[in-house]
């Protein structure tokens, strides 16, 4: 199957009430991770981006890497451009085949943010690819995302409806509580569904959730039983995630959390089998741990069985 827009994955997402996982990729295992866990879930997915993992790895090895196991896969599926605040970035993805992309000028004054976001969406009108906008900043540190916790602001409902007819956007993320990384809260963690909720009275596009990786308990336990050092970590509770989806929530992106399976799986296989110098027997496994957390968020989101 041929990469759809994120447009075409989001829309019956909000309108039947489930929410399409974004997980972020920078290598070959973690995208076979994803497809493989669609095509058992039947799941329609977006594969996300980042400016520092397309650094990384390049546009056409990402591009050609997910057109060939989306068509393999043979699920609805979208090459999605995470936190793009370079336009020379966004402008090339365009142009090597991403189908969906992300302006993210959240960190800029509202009317800057308008213009900004404006201009992408006419830069990527001709190529017929959507455009994800963000209005609100959440706090925390996640590739070249940084943000302090004096800095991070919840976003406006009234001011969500006004950027969106202004800029024409076809999603928007928004700051209700979550947080980027693996050490998001405190205490306990508690997101603005009020608040949510009034956005998507206001907001009729596809609603998107950043920060909402889980932190699970038992990948984090594994990781530290071979000896990761993750003092403090902690994510968003899974029935918090139900709860944004039943109110708008269309899109929840995941990056964190495949970091963490990837680190575990790794431990656990050098530790217990050290004669193991094959990158094929190592990788397998951390492919097995990702495509686990992948399935399981399908799961939570409700996009299982929906193709």
């Amino acid at each position: 199957m041929t990469l759809v827009t994120g447009k075409d994955i989001l829309a019956p997402a909000r309108a039947d009430g489930y929410a399409v996982g974004a997980f972020n990729t920078s290598n070959l295992e973690i995208t076979q991770a994803v497809f493989e866990a669609a095509s058992e879930m039947r799941s329609p997915v977006m594969v996300a981006t980042s400016q520092s993992a397309i650094t990384y790895a390049g546009h056409e090895q990402i591009r050609f890497m997910v057109e060939d196991l989306a068509e393999r896969a043979g699920v609805p599926a979208a090459l999605h451009l995470d936190h793009g605040t370079d336009l020379d970035v966004v402008r090339s993805c365009l142009e090597h085949g991403w189908s969906s992309v992300m302006i993210d000028g959240s960190h800029l004054p509202f009317e800057e943010n308008v213009r900004v976001t404006k201009e992408v969406v006419e830069m990527a009108a001709p190529r017929g690819v959507s455009v994800e906008a963000e209005l609100g900043r959440l706090m925390g540190i996640e590739d070249e995302i940084a943000v302090a916790a004096s800095e991070a602001t919840y976003t406006d409902p009234d001011e969500a409806r006004e950027f969106v007819e202004r800029t024409g956007c076809d999603s928007l993320a928004v700051a209700i509580g979550t947080s980027h990384g693996a050490y998001k809260f405190k205490s306990e963690p508690k997101l603005a569904i009020d608040r949510l909720r009034k956005i998507a009275e206001r907001v009729a596009v596809p609603l998107v959730l950043h920060g909402a990786s889980a932190v699970p308990p038992d990948v984090l336990g594994l990781a530290q039983r071979y000896g990761a050092v993750l003092p403090g970590a902690r994510g968003v509770p899974p029935e918090s995630i139900r709860e944004a989806v039943a109110h708008g929530i269309a899109k929840v992106n995941i990056d964190t959390d495949l970091r963490l399976a990837f680190t575990a799986r790794v431990r656990q296989v050098l530790a217990e089998t050290p004669e193991v110098f094959d990158p094929r027997k190592i990788l397998a496994a951390a492919r097995e741990g990702m495509k686990e957390v992948v399935k399981s968020k399908m799961e939570l989101f409700g996009s299982t069985g929906k193709i």
